[in-house]
């Protein structure tokens, strides 16, 4: 009897210990972090950095493997198949899981909620209006009167179809009538290039991408999604009187939906303590990006909240039913 009792509670203090053995022994091999961008963007700049001080925490080799295409959609469909070990997250943006979603749901095929496991926010960084120096507009209302008289002639380059700046070229539209054209590229780096080159008028992109050709005063900024620091000069729509803001681009981490509770209690803290390292901020910031840490649960409520506006907005614009 004596020795069947120990047995039980042998067998029980094993199965106690069992998820803390398994948190202990994960990661068991270097992870794999998919950044769904262009090597070279500000955004996957900043996601290899926070890799380095996430590597440190983990003690593993944190890699950083690109997989731009379809807006950061491809990425992020490849992590949703990836093996659900912990050992493949991918860092990927509110382009890739709500705006695409909604404008291009044949290529986002993918429930951001379901099929995905949230990690945690790590970064946000203002949507930016920017327009070439040769142009004959210098403020957002001159573009806006440049457009009506002419039209077809302001045309403004996105990060591609279903991209937050796509969204917002469709937001401006809507709030003025401008009637501007989006001109999709497969990336922010050949939107610029197209701008600087005057085959278009301006672009529509994350503020990372654009810091230092706004510093150098190569480009105008006429308007911003939300008030950044450094240039103090660029409006937002509530500075022009409107009451409809422009969306900026956020960026979280995320595992395959079904990776084990003992992994996330692993890897959650520790990107916790990544992105909040003073370091990082410090970096993140010269490349117009705010690091800004937000709990899987806070992230989960951002995407609906998000996927709500966003879907209302484009029922109102007539982009979908």
């Amino acid at each position: 009897m004596i020795n069947k009792l120990a047995r039980g509670c042998t067998c029980a203090a094993l199965l106690a210990i069992a998820p803390l053995v398994s948190a202990q022994t994960y990661p068991s091999a270097p992870i794999s972090l998919v950044i769904p961008l262009a090597a070279g963007d500000a955004t996957d700049t900043a996601g290899r950095l926070i890799a380095e001080m996430l590597a440190r925490e983990l003690k593993v080799p944190v890699i950083a493997v690109n997989r731009p295409g379809a807006g950061g959609a491809l990425g992020t469909d490849i992590v949703v198949k990836a093996p659900k070990d912990g050992h493949t997250i991918v860092l990927t943006n509110n382009a890739a899981l709500v705006f695409r979603a909604i404008l291009d749901p044949q290529v986002a095929t993918y429930d951001p909620l379901t099929d995905l496991k949230p990690l945690g926010l790590a970064m946000r960084t203002p949507s930016t209006l920017a327009v070439g120096g040769e142009q004959p507009f210098k403020t957002f209302g001159e573009m806006v009167d440049y457009a009506k008289k002419n039209p077809g002639k302001v045309r403004i380059g996105t990060a591609g179809v279903g991209s937050v700046g796509d969204f917002c070229v469709q937001t401006i539209n809507l709030l003025t009538g401008a009637g501007i054209t989006m001109v999709p590229f497969t990336g922010a780096a050949p939107a610029v290039t197209a701008m600087r080159g005057a085959h278009i008028e301006g672009v529509i992109l994350a503020l990372g991408t654009m810091t230092g050709h706004l510093a150098s005063g190569a480009v105008h900024g006429l308007l911003i999604s939300s008030e950044w620091v450094d240039f103090p000069g660029i409006p937002t729509l509530a500075d022009l009187g409107y009451a409809q803001p422009l969306f900026g681009v956020w960026t979280a981490f995320f595992a395959p939906a079904g990776v084990p509770p003992e992994v996330t209690a692993v890897l959650v803290p520790a990107l916790e303590r990544a992105i909040k390292s003073p370091d990082i901020a410090a970096k993140l910031k010269t490349f117009g990006i705010a690091a800004d840490y937000a709990p899987p649960e806070k992230l989960s409520a951002e995407i609906r909240d998000e996927h709500r506006r966003v879907l209302a907005m484009a029922r109102k614009a007539g982009l979908v039913k």
